[in-house]
């Protein structure tokens, strides 16, 4: 267990990196999806920054073509969840508004979870 991780499960398990998950479906069928490419591009555009909340972020896409999930998951060291939280973790709230605009896409939501590698 890391030193500053935080101990779950009666110490059976720890954490010491937090993630920020923002999630929506889409439409379409994932292979022409215009709703999907629109998600695709709107990442593309923000990746820069989203990658700026930590100098160890990682970002994951994840697409689910059977149930028309998106998932696009920062995780960041403890740390830094704290500080980003404060910032109401930008650029979230811009890059939620540009996702609810596009076409297609519905039930857009944010998580914040624990996120380890074991």
């Amino acid at each position: 267990m890391s030193t500053n991780a935080v101990p779950l499960a009666n110490g059976a398990m720890s954490f010491d990196r937090v993630c920020r998950e923002w999630r929506c479906k889409y439409t379409g069928d994932k292979a022409t999806s215009e709703s999907l490419e629109a998600i695709s591009k709107l990442v593309d555009e923000y990746l820069p920054q989203i990658k700026a909340t930590s100098s160890d972020a990682t970002v994951n896409r994840l697409v689910c073509g059977g149930c028309l999930d998106f998932k696009l998951m920062t995780t960041v060291p403890l740390d830094d969840f704290g500080p980003w939280e404060e910032k109401g973790f930008a650029p979230e709230a811009e890059f939620l508004e540009k996702l609810k605009a596009i076409e297609g896409v519905s039930q857009v939501e944010t998580q914040t979870i624990t996120n380890m590698v074991i």
